[in-house]
């Protein structure tokens, strides 16, 4: 029996909130990418048709859209647009990845190992928050518990957003001017001094993230040469466990989207992207606790506004935060510098002797003036013993610098005065 590796993800909210921009993004980025829109899509669109060829008047076979995104992505806009008889014979292209054809006498079976991308607008245009999920939108249960993420997107009214994204699209179309100086390329300085002593990162934008092509190439190695393992000590299992008896708990009386067990295999598909995406060849505790946070996300944003607070209290023992790994790390750091503290007094001692008062006096107020210096492998050794590995991202922290340590990866070591 073979379990589906591929992560369904549908994406409801309200118009406007560029649920199509990122279907666009999504098929640009993945090396093999399948459009389609739900009106323009049908049931043999999207699976398999079978047709006579007019030269040699045999019966053949083409694949649809799901076939021909195999080890891809397939993308359908205005999902909710679809009929049901279409959204139906995708059922089982979205679980098992297979499409079985029996038609003028051909029986076969395609594969159709692809993740689905989806779009849909609420019913009435607007997502109403009294409601659930599945009071939104029209779809059955089937297909709902086929999305292993589903993403509630609603236009709240901000006016810090609305300025950002204001200034974001008419930048953009100044930019997109050939009239226009922001078009244009810098000149550079006419003077050398002027440059700055670092040079600019090739692999990033102006404003931090990924160029699109880089991150194109970086999915494709990951996808083809990262198969990260699940293992017995990687994860608590009595931990997934609760969660999925608490989920089936409280579906069964708030209502929103039913739990089944394919949401268990959800969180280890997600563990395992999770994995993937780091490039680590086995999944660690901090991977399933990103899957489970996805997983509670995604069922508390399928409830009643009514019930989504006190839910969320409910499954807050399940979420690990950020600051609570921060908190650790800067209780271990504590101790290793307690510790060598505490050899570095012995040293001390061990070292005066049998010297005079006045000579002792001396090498005190030298000695007082020697940085305390911990190594950066022994501090990730011991978060790893936590389970806890953002080491790095906690010494780029404003807690860790404002408790007085400072990172020197150069020679690899923390120090503290």
């Amino acid at each position: 029996h073979r379990i589906r590796g591929d992560i369904n993800v549908l994406l409801l909210g309200d118009p406007g909130v560029a649920k199509s921009q990122v279907l666009k993004y999504a098929e640009k980025t993945a090396p093999r990418a399948v459009y389609s829109t739900g009106k323009g899509a049908s049931a043999v669109g999207l699976t398999a048709s079978v047709h006579k060829d007019p030269v040699t008047r045999e019966w053949t076979l083409e694949g649809g859209a799901l076939v021909l995104a195999d080890r891809g992505l397939c993308l359908i806009d205005e999902f909710d647009k679809m009929n049901e008889q279409d959204r139906t014979s995708i059922h089982e292209a979205m679980e098992q990845q297979t499409i079985s054809i029996s038609k003028a006498g051909i029986v076969t079976s395609l594969q159709a190992r692809c993740a689905v991308i989806a779009a849909a607008n609420p019913i009435g245009g607007r997502y109403d928050s009294s409601l659930t999920l599945a009071e939104n939108v029209e779809l059955t249960d089937p297909i709902l518990q086929r999305f292993d993420i589903l993403c509630v997107l609603q236009d709240r009214v901000d006016p810090v957003e609305d300025e950002r994204l204001a200034k974001f699209v008419t930048g953009s179309h100044m930019r997109s001017t050939p009239t226009n100086e922001l078009s244009r390329p810098k000149e550079e300085p006419a003077n050398p001094a002027e440059t700055p002593d670092t040079p600019p990162d090739p692999t990033r934008a102006a404003d931090g993230t990924l160029p699109q092509e880089l991150l194109r190439k970086y999915i494709l190695y990951a996808r083809t040469h990262i198969h990260p393992k699940l293992s017995t000590t990687s994860f608590d299992q009595n931990k997934l466990t609760s969660l999925y008896t608490s989920l089936r708990r409280e579906s069964a009386t708030s209502g929103g989207v039913p739990i089944a067990v394919r949401h268990i295999e959800s969180i280890l598909r997600m563990s395992e992207a999770h994995a993937r995406l780091h490039l680590r060849e086995y999944v660690r505790e901090d991977d399933v606790d990103a899957a489970i946070d996805m997983m509670l996300q995604s069922f508390l944003g399928a409830q009643k506004f009514s019930v989504r607070k006190s839910l969320r209290k409910k499954f807050e023992k399940f979420l690990v935060r950020k600051e609570d790994g921060g908190h650790l790390l800067l209780h271990l750091l504590q101790d290793l510098f307690r510790n060598e503290s505490l050899y570095q007094n012995i040293r001390r001692r061990r070292k005066k002797g049998k010297k005079d008062a006045a000579m002792g006096s001396k090498d005190k107020e030298d000695e007082d003036a020697i940085v305390l210096e911990v190594p950066l492998d022994e501090f990730e050794a011991r978060a790893k013993e936590s389970k806890v590995y953002n080491v790095l991202e906690f010494c780029q922290s404003r807690e860790f610098v404002d408790a007085g340590y400072e990172l020197d990866q150069r020679k690899g070591v923390i120090r503290r005065n």
